[in-house]
């Protein structure tokens, strides 16, 4: 017979054996990509990025592009930045959000992605995002992507408004603008962000929207400077900003918001997330010290809209690269852009006059198409390890870039074009030359920003 104590031993032991036991097994199994659950870290990233992407269009692209125009014009512009937060979110709710992230059977497969989705159908509070990045197992809600997913699909048709600043009918720009997003961005999201997309299968890299975003909305701003033809009087001089103070803080806010649209586009709260926010941070840090540096050479004086405007190229630029290069891709990328992106807005605009009012294409579209070709060229595994570019021996990837910026620019342009001519053909497009001269805040909202001291 046992004594006490060695039944006692002999129990411990067991015990010991059966927890280590449960332990390697559990090391074994592993976590299972098949089980994915809610990460409440990644969530509460997420719900601070999308805020922060909302923040980048009203106030930051709105007191960008308002203290550039002229002071009977500023109303205007802020309304536009404000009707396409209300007007796009809901046109992205209703049937924006499936088509670009949903999938369909048949033909449509891999260009439009249905109506799965429409008005957030099958949807639930408890349903985790179909879309990550890095982290399989901890997602975030699906309607927290869907929210985050829509405030790109706002600022993209806003980054337009810079090329037709001054000069188009309210009416006209809404109707433009909700057409565009439905057979323009919402099909270009879907091919490049979706699994399903044709260009995503292809292997192109577009980490927060330089392509969707960026190049997009650039080419559609240069077809509509054309097609609009220039402002009343404008001798291809700039025209001075009436409030540079305005400029600067639209730019801090746009710096700011810019985090959350490239950070926040791992969708986790990773490291792959502060690399992101890091290379985000020294594009736009690079690029306006370039621009103030070539400011300074060429016109012997640093400008303080100049420095704005660089910070906004570098922005741009990194955008598609931000999650596969490091701090010294981001030196290269935001250099080259800077250098880019100051030859076309000082000179080559200049050269072929077409009025790009506020530099949409020259900076935003130039700036994007810098970063997205660059991604081919300088992306590092040492970032995400399946992703290299041509300085790793990966050629593919380069050629893979060139094509998807050059697809997008085309079809860009010409949806653009067709749709500017519809616009114009049913309701008018562009103000007559007395609304024009009062300004649009009063010619198109019966308003004025600045009244006189009593």
């Amino acid at each position: 017979m046992f004594s006490k104590l060695t039944k006692i031993v002999i129990c411990c032991i067991l015990i010991l054996l059966g927890v280590t036991t449960l332990s390697l097994q559990a090391q074994t199994m592993g976590p299972s990509l098949d089980v994915p659950k809610l990460s409440l870290g990644n969530t509460a990233w997420m719900i601070v990025a999308t805020a922060l992407v909302m923040l980048m269009t009203i106030p930051g692209l709105a007191f960008f592009y308002g203290g550039l125009v002229r002071r009977k014009n500023i109303l205007n512009i802020l309304m536009q930045c404000f009707i396409l937060i209300a007007a796009i979110t809901i046109e992205w709710m209703i049937f924006g959000y499936s088509n670009a992230f949903g999938s369909s059977e048949g033909w449509t497969k891999g260009i439009i992605g249905g109506f799965k989705w429409a008005f957030l159908n099958g949807i639930k509070v408890t349903d985790l995002s179909p879309y990550y990045v890095s982290m399989p197992n901890d997602r975030i809600p699906h309607l927290l992507f869907v929210l985050y997913q829509c405030m790109f699909a706002v600022i993209t048709p806003a980054l337009i408004i810079g090329a037709f600043a001054e000069r188009i009918k309210f009416s006209g720009f809404l109707l433009f603008s909700l057409l565009w997003a439905v057979l323009v961005y919402n099909p270009v999201a879907h091919w490049i962000w979706s699994a399903d997309g044709w260009l995503y299968k292809m292997g192109v890299l577009d980490f927060a929207g330089g392509i969707v975003v960026h190049i997009n909305a650039g080419i559609a701003a240069l077809v509509m400077a054309i097609m609009l033809g220039k402002r009343r009087y404008y001798e291809n001089i700039p025209t001075p900003p009436h409030n540079v103070p305005f400029v600067v803080l639209g730019t801090g806010l746009l710096w700011f918001g810019w985090f959350g649209f490239n950070a926040g586009s791992g969708l986790a709260a990773d490291g792959l997330a502060a690399n992101a926010f890091l290379v985000t941070h020294v594009a736009a840090a690079t690029a306006s010290l370039t621009w103030a540096i070539i400011d300074w050479l060429i016109n012997k004086k640093p400008t303080t809209v100049g420095i704005c405007t660089g910070a906004i190229a570098g922005l741009a630029a990194i955008t598609p690269a931000a999650g596969f290069v490091d701090f010294k891709g981001a030196l290269i990328i935001s250099i080259i852009s800077a250098v880019i992106c100051y030859y076309m807005v000082g000179i080559v605009k200049i050269k072929l006059k077409y009025d790009d009012s506020l530099d949409a294409f020259g900076v935003h579209g130039v700036g994007g198409f810098v970063g997205s070709i660059m991604v081919g060229v300088l992306a590092t595994p040492n970032v995400q390890s399946a992703y290299s570019g041509i300085l790793q021996g990966n050629s593919h990837q380069l050629w893979v870039q060139i094509l998807a910026v050059s697809v997008i620019a085309v079809f860009s342009a010409v949806l653009t074009f067709v749709l500017f001519k519809i616009v114009d053909k049913t309701i008018g497009i562009r103000v007559v030359d007395d609304d024009e001269s009062i300004g649009l805040d009063l010619s198109q909202h019966n308003e004025i920003a600045y009244t006189e001291a009593e």
